[in-house]
Parts: structure tokens; sequence; C-alpha cells
């Protein structure tokens, strides 16, 4: 099975305009992004999406392969759609790959990609909630999943709720998944989703993979050792600084 991965940048960041640009000892955000996919042998091609001309300028600086997209798209699945459709070439799966994670392991688009195997719709990643404060931060998203490891549901509350345990010790008593944000699509199932409005259960959480549910698309969820480090504002970028090196 062939897969495309897309990295979709967008400069106008409500949080941190410009963030692809931004510099992390020298090298761009948006590269080093980059560099890190490429390492992956199970893409078959890796493209950027973006609807700027700065970060297409900076991207075919440094060698990669810019796709310009509109500047309305409300999520990167969208953008990675309008990228796969101006690209012009038929892929099996597309790989959205979060531009704003520097640390990205090759190893975590590798485990995604190896269950692209032509049955799976949707795919994504998790890791184990192991602490009572990482179970109870409402930033992060927590999966229930059914026997094939399938996602029932995403949501920013903790479920199950644990009877006649103490909240302090649920994290022992149950195993908890919280998302990491990488997808991988279908094209055939990403045309779908992307033509799909907002549910209820969407709009509640402010989590767009409800909609898919909503609507009966199933989701994989693959375990991984390797925990994602967004960058959403300044500060993040400051610490993410401290765990880099020069």
């Amino acid at each position: 099975m062939s897969v495309i991965g897309i990295i979709p940048a967008r400069y106008a960041s409500s949080r941190f305009p410009g963030k692809p640009l931004a510099l992390i000892h020298g090298k761009s955000m948006l590269q080093r992004v980059y560099e890190q996919a490429m390492q992956a042998n199970l893409i078959s091609t890796l493209i950027i999406a973006t609807d700027d001309e700065r970060i297409s300028k900076h991207a075919e600086d440094f060698g990669a392969k810019a796709i310009h997209t509109s500047a309305h798209h409300v999520s990167g699945t969208d953008r990675c759609y309008e990228a796969y459709q101006n690209y012009g070439q038929t892929f099996d799966y597309v790989l959205n790959i979060q531009g704003d994670e520097p640390l990205l392991n090759p190893a975590q688009i590798n485990e995604l990609c190896a269950v692209a195997d032509g049955v799976t719709e949707i795919a994504t990643q998790m890791i184990k909630c192991n602490s009572h404060d990482v179970l109870f931060d409402t930033n992060e998203v927590k999966i229930v999943l059914n026997t094939n490891q399938e996602a029932l549901l995403f949501s920013r509350n903790v479920i199950p709720f644990i009877k006649n345990k103490p909240e302090k010790e649920w994290h022992n008593s149950h195993d908890f998944y919280r998302h990491v944000g990488m997808y991988m699509y279908k094209t055939t199932v990403l045309k779908e989703i992307t033509a799909l409005s907002p549910g209820k259960l969407e709009t509640a959480e402010s989590l767009e993979q409800l909609r898919w549910l909503e609507n009966g698309y199933k989701i994989k969820c693959i375990e991984t050792k390797f925990d994602s480090h967004c960058v959403d504002t300044p500060e993040d970028l400051e610490k993410i600084k401290q765990l880099i090196p020069h």
C-alpha cells in the first residue's frame, strides 16, 4: 500500500503567528519536522501543504515539495485533502503529520503506516495515561476502545468512571489511553469525511474525530511509546529548545 505523508503548515496561527518558521537552534520547526519524517521508511512521498508563500519558499529552500492550499481550511484534515488533490498523484493512504511537533520520531510514522492494509479506514495513535494528573487534565484527550482497538469515543473527560475506587487510584485500576494526534486516512475515506458537517459530539468537545465516529467510520488506535510534544505558543517553543541539542 502506498502512503503519502503531508505536513500541514499554516502561517496565521492565532496563538503563534508564523509558527512553522520559528527557529530552533538555527533551523526552522518545519524543517525539523520534515527531516524527521523523511527518516521514516514506510511513506512513499512527503510534501508540505501551506497557504502562505513565505512557507512555500522556505520549504523549497531546504528541498521540500510545497503544495499551495486555501487559507480558509478549519482543520489540518481539510488542508491535507486539498493538497492531495492538487498533488495530482494517486495513493492508497494519506498520513497527516503534525507540523508543530519537531521531536517527532520516525518510528511513529512507521507504526501507523504498518496498518495501511486497504481495510483500515482511519488510524491514529495512543499512549497509556500513567498518572492521575495526566488522566484528569482536560487538555489531554482520552480514548475509549472496543476489543479491536478501535475508538468508541474520544473525550476530554475521564471515561469510564471507576466505581468504588478513589479518583487518585483510577489510573492504576484501568488501562486508560490518551490520544497522540497523528492521523492516517484511506484516501477514499478522506474524501468522504471532509464532506461531512460538524456533529453534536464534535461541537461539544471541539474534537473533529468525533464527527467521523458519529457518522460510522472506524478509527484504529495504535499504541505507541513516543509521546507528542506540540508547540502551540512561544512558551512551548522555549521548552522544546531545552529538549533538542544544539
